[in-house]
């Protein structure tokens, strides 16, 4: 990642910055993969979930810092100065990895032929697809429906969003261990969702605020929830391939969401979008409770 914001503030090819974004594509793909296998190597199988919420934070506190320094960076010195300042901080994370080492203990099957795809992973990972297309919908047009109901500052529903999840992820980090992990991931689609029906039915400004905060409690804990079931399928040599499998449905929910619910706003509108979303949640929490009846063993 490193490597690839550097040369992208030096290289003035259009061809050369996409094949820069897709070193970095793959790159942050395989950290992410990474961190997460060597955070459930290190957190105790009793508070994993507590540890996936915290975790958590460090994506929402970048999200969140990252636009306002590369911002800074280009006011104050030049865009070049932006992508450097991204490199920088990616070889401090670097640094910080090698700090840590290597976090698998050595096992008896560390020599299986390793596999890409975790497939016990995936009934686990559907539902986790569901809830991430329908938080990335919501994300992808609460601006637009905001402007469209008159809202004054259309941020504001996506602060409340920011803020619910961030001290929900504190709060609450304790409890997405106290409770199965797929009743709870199920229950938190169902919040999902029933955000998303409120901003739906209720187009005015409070609604699209207070939608947005439901949703947010359902986010908070639908990840570390997921995350668990997932890993609970996982021998700790099978733990990169459950992450890898995880992440994928991650990704694919991030792209797909907007995509299928931006059909649906061009054709009915943002609300009827919403609506479709909710669809999804509902699902989504139908299916992981059906899932929880019959759990799968690692």
């Amino acid at each position: 990642m490193r490597i690839g914001n550097a040369f992208t503030a030096a290289v003035s090819s259009l061809a050369l910055v996409v094949v820069l974004r897709l070193v970095l594509g793959v790159a942050e793909a395989a950290f992410f993969v990474a961190s997460l296998a060597a955070l459930a190597d290190l957190a105790p199988p009793s508070r994993i979930g507590e540890a996936l919420s915290y975790n958590s934070l460090g994506l929402y506190l970048g999200l969140t810092a990252g636009p306002p320094f590369g911002e800074l960076l280009v006011e104050r010195i030049s865009l070049s100065a932006a992508w450097y300042g991204g490199a920088g901080l990616c070889l401090l994370a670097a640094v910080c990895a090698v700090w840590i080492g290597e976090t698998r203990a050595p096992t008896r099957d560390a020599d299986e032929r390793v596999r890409l795809i975790h497939w016990r992973a995936i009934p686990p990972g559907l539902g986790f697809f569901a809830s991430i297309a329908a938080m990335a919908g919501f994300l992808a047009f609460s601006s637009l429906h905001a402007e469209n109901i008159g809202l004054a500052r259309t941020s504001l529903p996506l602060a409340a969003y920011g803020i619910v999840v961030v001290i929900g992820r504190i709060a609450f980090a304790k409890t997405a261990d106290r409770f199965p992990a797929l009743p709870l991931g199920a229950a938190a689609l169902a919040t999902i969702g029933a955000g998303l029906a409120v901003s739906a039915l209720w187009t005015e400004p409070l609604g699209a605020v207070l939608g947005a905060a439901v949703l947010a409690l359902g986010v908070t804990f639908s990840t570390p929830a997921f995350f668990r079931a997932v890993f609970s399928t996982a021998r700790p040599s099978e733990r990169g391939a459950a992450s890898g499998t995880a992440s994928a449905f991650l990704d694919l929910g991030i792209g797909a969401g907007p995509i299928l619910l931006g059909f649906v706003a061009q054709s009915a509108g943002v609300p009827w979008a919403f609506a479709a979303g909710a669809g999804v949640a509902f699902a989504g929490a139908l299916w992981t409770l059906m899932l929880s009846r019959r759990p799968v063993k690692a």
